[in-house]
């Protein structure tokens, strides 16, 4: 067995080409560009191509040096990573209970206070600012309403 195929980064690679090539062919069949601008097919088609690009750069990488074996991932590492990602599928789950603004402030919050480990006060500051200029850029400048929960 090949060396690259025992690599997290070339089955990770392939997902995400998987992943990006699934994104653009459901944006082909969205607008991309109507009379007022782009269409909802013109973002997902070119995040999902620089995804599909991006992640054969890294299979190619790890196909090209299959002898630069990464490092084991820790435990406390992994735990981390899915913690964090947990928060994050909390945020989403809120998201229509609590209102984007205050979803999106408890989930910066707790990675900058929890996961980043910084004092309360940068965390708080950040978490604040974060969803107050979210809410004026969304809201406020460019009239798309955000999530509304049951406090605002």
């Amino acid at each position: 067995m090949s060396a690259f195929l025992r690599r997290g980064d070339f089955w990770s690679g392939l997902a995400l080409a998987v992943l990006g090539t699934y994104i653009v062919s459901e944006a082909r069949g969205w607008i991309y560009m109507g009379e007022d601008g782009p269409g909802p097919g013109f973002f997902p088609l070119w995040y999902g191509g620089a995804m599909i690009v991006l992640s054969l750069l890294l299979v190619a990488g790890t196909v090209a040096k299959p002898g630069a074996a990464g490092r084991r991932t820790s435990r406390p590492e992994l735990l981390r990573a899915l913690l964090c990602w947990g928060a994050f599928v909390a945020c989403v789950a809120l998201m229509n209970v609590l209102g984007f603004a205050l979803a999106y402030a408890m989930l910066t919050w707790f990675i900058v206070a929890v996961m980043a480990r910084r004092p309360q006060r940068i965390a708080l500051a950040v978490a604040v600012g974060g969803a107050i200029l979210f809410y004026l850029l969304f809201d406020v400048a460019l009239d798309v309403g955000l999530p509304r929960g049951i406090w605002f």
